[in-house]
């Protein structure tokens, strides 16, 4: 009996040592593919942060000098004060937008709720480089639609062309308004999945018991939609502080740099100016305040 239970023992931890050797193998590949393109990366970013890095020589150790130079430097300052901006008015207004717009379509007919989703969906599928075309076309000065809606031959409300992408007033209102379109496709999608896995019966017990519609959203709904919430507020808040390809293409970073961001700096410095460790060194800086950020949210949503 005794040697029995030893076999059976043997032939389990036998078992157990097969299957994670197997599962270890599966994961290898991806393992590996992070490795190589996460952490290796962004080893040498924080790495090279310390050094003079540029081309045609070798890299010169400067220690803290590129954050020295970083924290002096005012352009910096502008592009973290534009790229707060378009994280402190992106972000709530998209979570709120798809919120509203989540709501009033999940309450429709199946296929009109399908349809409105592919609707809102359709610019994160979309290349952004057409997207961020099609809106410098809006924009432009003498043809765009803009200035055509609001002259004198449509609504009067304005006596001459704007320039939009050119003036500092409305360049980086002009960035926020094509990030919120970009941006709501995703959270409308993940709203209307969160609100039909709503308990239905609690939200019925709460309206026989005299629960107005939003109080019910509110006490019953809004509690069980947390999780989806805090992963929206932080892929949108990442996605925020990342905006690059819209500055690129439509201002890059002008005027007066009125639109530029810490990821256009990023670029700028890196990969025009050749300044590789002083990219890097703005690059660990952006990654600590994401990683704070997010560190919040994830607190404010587990308090919840």
């Amino acid at each position: 009996m005794a040697n029995k239970r030893i076999s059976v023992n043997a032939k389990t931890r036998r078992l157990m040592i097969h299957e994670t050797v197997t599962s270890y193998l599966f994961l290898a590949p991806f393992l590996l593919f992070f490795i190589m393109f996460v952490v290796y990366p962004m080893f040498m970013c924080v790495y090279t942060s310390f050094f003079d890095a540029t081309m045609g020589r070798e890299d010169i150790f400067v220690g803290f000098d590129n954050y020295v130079t970083l924290f002096n430097d005012p352009v910096f300052w502008t592009a973290l004060w534009n790229t707060l901006i378009i994280v402190v008015v992106s972000v709530p207004v998209t979570c709120a937008f798809s919120l509203w717009v989540a709501s009033v379509i999940s309450k429709m007919h199946v296929a009109a709720t399908s349809l409105f989703r592919c609707i809102f969906y359709l610019p994160v599928v979309t290349g952004s480089v057409a997207v961020t075309m099609v809106w410098k076309w809006m924009y432009n000065y003498s043809q765009g639609i803009f200035n055509y809606v609001l002259g004198e031959e449509g609504l009067g409300i304005i006596e001459k062309n704007i320039n939009w992408l050119g003036d500092p007033k409305y360049a980086l209102g002009c960035i926020i308004l094509i990030l919120l379109t970009t941006s709501v496709g995703q959270p409308i999608v993940l709203y209307v999945s969160a609100l039909d896995n709503v308990d239905k019966s609690l939200v019925e017990a709460a309206e026989v018991d005299g629960a107005t519609p939003m109080q019910a959203f509110w006490k019953i709904k809004w509690p069980q939609m947390m999780p989806t919430t805090l992963y929206i507020l932080v892929i949108t808040t990442i996605n925020s502080f990342q905006c690059f390809a819209l500055i690129q293409l439509l201002t890059s970073g002008g005027p007066r740099n009125s639109t530029m961001t810490i990821m256009f700096y990023i670029y700028h410095n890196a990969f025009k100016l050749y300044k590789y460790g002083y990219g890097n060194a703005m690059g660990v800086i952006l990654a600590i305040i994401i990683a704070i950020l997010s560190a919040i949210q994830f607190k404010m949503g587990e308090e919840k």
